[in-house]
């Protein structure tokens, strides 16, 4: 389905109650970053995005963490949805917070994983995603470093040729994108309830990230998944499913 220029799948179950969860997937990917166990929660509406250049929704895609916030919520308006729960991973989760310190009255609640408050990205791998020479040796490395140990090598093929399936110039723009979003000394504007998840082993937002957002947003809760990397949510995707679940349950449904 296509809302607002966005492509996105949804799933709706009869007796779905509470605040809708969206998923916004991170940097280079598309919404089956996002596993089946958490695109398919039962008794909740999930709504899972692809960003603009990502996946199926058309491009361009953009270059900084606020134009991509403007257009989840654009794609809220368009889906006539007030208010919801922002489920966002690395990137995803900079356009999360960026969301809901904007339009707090939008964001009935938060899922941060693997993501952080700063997202500096090393000038090298900016020069590598900006070269597409390098791209299939910058995908390469990217992996290795997204996985934990115990990741299997299908679901690693499936990240590089994902990766290098985008169109030209929209992994730099993501990775530009997080090199310029910092929002540290604002966490403890957020009032929204807020889930914090972190793969023990992830070498790209270590668990320190993680701890830093528990820390300074109000009544935030962290959960670090054992044995598992950056791409947590695909690693242990029972294990996440199973939280966010727990962390919807006694949300106030939408009026």
């Amino acid at each position: 389905m296509t809302t607002a220029g966005l492509s996105w799948s949804e799933s709706r179950p009869p007796d779905a109650v509470g605040p809708p969860l969206v998923l916004v997937h991170g940097a280079g990917g598309t919404r089956r970053h996002w596993p089946e166990e958490v695109r398919t929660l039962p008794g909740k509406r999930v709504l899972a995005l692809d960003l603009p250049g990502h996946g199926d929704s058309p491009g361009p895609s953009l270059t900084s963490v606020p134009a991509y916030a403007r257009t989840v919520l654009g794609a809220l308006d368009a889906l006539e949805i007030p208010s919801a729960v922002l489920a966002g991973h690395s990137l995803g989760g900079a356009i999360a917070l960026t969301a809901a310190l904007g339009a707090p009255s939008r964001v009935a609640g938060l899922v941060l994983v693997g993501t952080g408050a700063r997202l500096r990205v090393s000038p090298a791998i900016l020069q590598t995603m900006a070269n597409p020479a390098a791209l299939a040796a910058g995908a390469a490395t990217l992996c290795d470093f997204a996985f934990g140990p115990g990741a299997g090598a299908a679901l690693r093929s499936e990240f590089t040729q994902g990766f290098l399936a985008l169109a030209p110039g929209v992994a730099h723009g993501d990775f530009v994108a997080c090199d310029s979003f910092e929002v540290m000394a604002r966490l403890g504007e957020i009032r929204a309830p807020t889930l914090v998840l972190c793969g023990a082993g992830d070498r790209l937002t270590p668990p320190k990230y993680s701890e830093f957002l528990r820390d300074r947003i109000a009544g935030a809760r962290l959960e670090i998944v054992p044995g598992a990397g950056h791409m947590v949510q695909l690693e242990a995707p029972a294990r996440v499913a199973g939280s966010v679940a727990a962390f919807l349950s006694p949300l106030r449904p939408s009026r």
